[in-house]
């Protein structure tokens, strides 16, 4: 018992430590399985390495190449131009638009940071422009990410069905997708009333074009906390771009993508590196500069964090953890519990290290079968992610550091009400959407 509790203190070390610091979790994470692998569990490194994930890391980055060759050759800004061109002057339609963006950027492959950082500038310009509450475009961009990010061909969808998958979990990919699709489109029909979507129907402009130039780059915060040194370029306008050859065959491979990963059960990674060697061969300059902007930080967090779940499993850390979950009298209330873990924690730190970390420790507790697998596992999953919109997680400081300057301190104090509202009010609604109703 005593090395479990060893284990489990040093994965609440890893997230608190990065949480407060400027210390990468992903390379915590690894520090901590090293450690305790060898020191506490007494481990090879071999042993310790035999956890790396190299299906996640091929998925990840193969994703997040695709995605930074896809901004590159400018279909990014294609689809921006055509969607707010599409919407004929409607101003009540704009955050919309900025939702559906985001969510497609994410269900393709994008990880939630890089599409929040991509649209976030875009939709904040417009609420300068046409008078919309900067948290109602806000919190649509944010549920956007979120509603596109449990697509199989998404980062947060890889990572969910991943650990189901190796756990022998009976689970839904599609299901997951769309519960959590509707989960957020609700959750945005709320936001935009509540923050005054309801004046801007009727409203139409003639202007509705290419959007404006964001500000200067700003300091962006990294997934562990703190800060980083990278910065949000400054946005040039956006211009009717032709769809070209390039593009043309981005989108086809976007869509063969998703389209492989839905219907004929390919790899998702595999499937995003052979799109991208096409691509390349095709238009050589858009791959100029795309493996740097690979999603590293991320590639490096995800593994790192289900390394040292390999170690804790391998230790029987994972089996004693839900054993003890299991034990509780209520299987309702020790679902509800964890469900409340993901949301809490995933407020201060990565959703992505969240969702690597949580569902294993879930898995002894769902063996008895008195849970639904799959509703917990998509309440758990929703739960985990609908937090981002806190401003000390990166979607959330995305948008507030994004905020007009007069109103910044007005929507990060916004955004933290909304967010630990969330850490509260979505664990307690996915339970009773998803895990009562499936009760054994």
């Amino acid at each position: 018992m005593a090395d479990h509790l060893i284990a489990i203190g040093a994965l609440v070390l890893v997230f608190t430590v990065a949480t407060f610091t400027s210390v990468h979790m992903g390379v915590l994470a690894l520090v901590a399985a090293f450690v305790v692998g060898s020191a506490v569990a007494g481990q090879s490194a071999d042993d310790v390495f035999g956890g790396f994930p190299g299906d996640l890391f091929v998925v990840l980055v193969g994703v997040t190449f695709l995605f930074a060759i896809a901004k590159n050759n400018g279909t990014i800004e294609w689809l921006v131009h055509a969607a707010t061109r599409a919407v004929g002057g409607r101003i009540a339609l704009i955050p919309w638009v900025m939702f559906l963006i985001t969510a497609t950027l994410t269900a393709v492959g994008a990880v939630v940071p890089a599409a929040v950082g991509v649209i976030a500038p875009i939709g904040m310009s417009f609420c300068t422009r046409y008078k919309i509450s900067p948290m109602l475009m806000g919190l649509l961009v944010i549920n956007g990410a979120s509603a596109g990010g449990f697509s199989p061909a998404s980062v947060f969808g890889s990572i969910t069905n991943g650990v189901v998958e190796r756990n022998g979990l009976p689970g839904s990919a599609v299901l997951l997708f769309a519960m959590s699709f509707l989960f957020n489109t609700a959750l945005s029909v709320v936001a935009y009333f509540l923050f005054g979507g309801r004046h801007l129907i009727g409203r139409r402009s003639t202007d509705l074009g290419a959007a404006p130039a964001d500000e200067p780059g700003r300091p962006l915060p990294h997934e562990g906390g703190g800060s980083a040194t990278a910065t949000i370029a400054p946005a040039t306008p956006t211009v009717a771009l032709r769809l070209d050859r390039s593009r043309t065959l981005t989108l086809l491979g976007l869509l063969g993508m998703v389209a492989g990963a839905l219907f004929l059960d390919f790899n998702v990674g595999l499937m995003a590196l052979t799109v991208v060697v096409m691509l390349t061969l095709v238009d050589p300059e858009a791959a100029k500069g795309a493996v740097d902007r690979c999603a590293w930080s991320t590639v490096l967090l995800v593994c790192g964090v289900v390394t040292f779940v390999g170690v804790m499993e391998r230790m029987g850390t994972i089996d004693w953890l839900g054993e003890s979950v299991a034990k509780i009298d209520s299987p309702l209330a020790g679902a509800l519990l964890i469900c409340l873990i993901g949301a809490l924690v995933s407020a201060f730190a990565s959703t992505t290290g969240i969702l690597g970390a949580l569902i294993p420790l879930a898995v002894p507790f769902l063996m008895d079968g008195q849970v639904s697998a799959v509703g917990l596992i998509i309440a758990l999953a929703v739960s985990s992610s609908v937090v981002d919109s806190s401003p000390l997680s990166t979607s959330g400081a995305l948008v507030a550091a994004n905020a007009p300057e007069e109103m910044r301190p007005q929507v990060f104090a916004a955004l933290m009400k909304w967010g630990m509202s969330m850490a509260l009010i979505a664990p307690l609604a996915t339970w009773a959407l998803f895990v009562v109703p499936g009760q054994g």
